[in-house]
């Protein structure tokens, strides 16, 4: 299944290649309407269209794009995300309602600590090749219940109950190297878990290389402030 999905969307996954620049894409003029995610054809301007409706949360000034029934009936039959999420299950850090999102816009994956596993892996990889979505945005945010629990673990030992412990265990080679820091570990390690599932996004996906390489993709890390809603992007 895969392979025929990957064979359709050979030319897309190498075609119309774009750099990112530093320079603001020319959608963010228009970021808050419903139309400006149909631009967002290029890693810099899907960048910029999800960071622009953060701007617009924090001020408090949200439009909430594509809400309206008539978008629900535009996208019932096919969807054209501009941008791949892998956030935290967290019930604080949704995609829609941090980046004033709405139906259609976001290919949103989550699980508790944003891990990639090959079953994450493989849905964002599907993203990628059936609707050539320019970025994939890993997000991370601070006081990360998962990256406690792990903490607590290295540090006290003991068994987590049910299949917590999958969580832990995946965690567990980020956290533990930190464990005996000095400082605010666990936002060091939020930070730290970013940048390593990003990073596992381009080892193990051959798919996710070939189209960064192209300059088709990119791959970000970022990080939700609780307390004050913003997300800035985590070098």
């Amino acid at each position: 299944m895969a392979r025929t999905v990957l064979s359709r969307r050979a030319l897309l996954a190498t075609g119309g290649a774009a750099l990112v620049t530093t320079a603001l894409p020319a959608v963010a003029a228009n970021a808050a309407t419903p139309q400006a995610a149909a631009a967002a054809t290029t890693p810099g301007a899907a960048l910029e269209l999800l960071l622009a409706g953060n701007r617009r949360v924090v001020a408090g000034k949200p439009t909430h794009p594509n809400h309206s029934a008539a978008q629900r009936r535009k996208v019932a039959t096919a969807q054209h995300p501009f941008a791949i999420t892998l956030g935290c299950a967290d019930s604080r850090v949704s995609p829609e309602v941090l980046f004033d999102r709405g139906v259609g816009d976001i290919f949103d994956n989550r699980v508790a600590g944003n891990i990639v596993d090959d079953l994450l892996l493989g849905s964002v990889e599907f993203a990628v090749a059936e609707f050539a979505t320019p970025l994939i945005m890993v997000l991370g945010h601070e006081r990360c219940g998962a990256i406690k629990a792990t903490l607590g673990v290295v540090r006290d030992g003991g068994t987590p109950p049910g299949h917590i412990g999958a969580i832990v265990h995946a965690l567990r080679p980020v956290v533990e190297p930190l464990a005996g820091g000095s400082g605010d570990v666990v936002e060091q390690a939020v930070q730290d878990n970013v940048r390593t599932q990003a990073a596992a996004l381009i080892n193990r996906s051959e798919l996710i290389r070939e189209r960064v390489a192209a300059g088709a993709l990119r791959v970000v890390g970022a990080r939700y402030d609780l307390d004050t809603g913003r997300v800035t992007i985590v070098k």
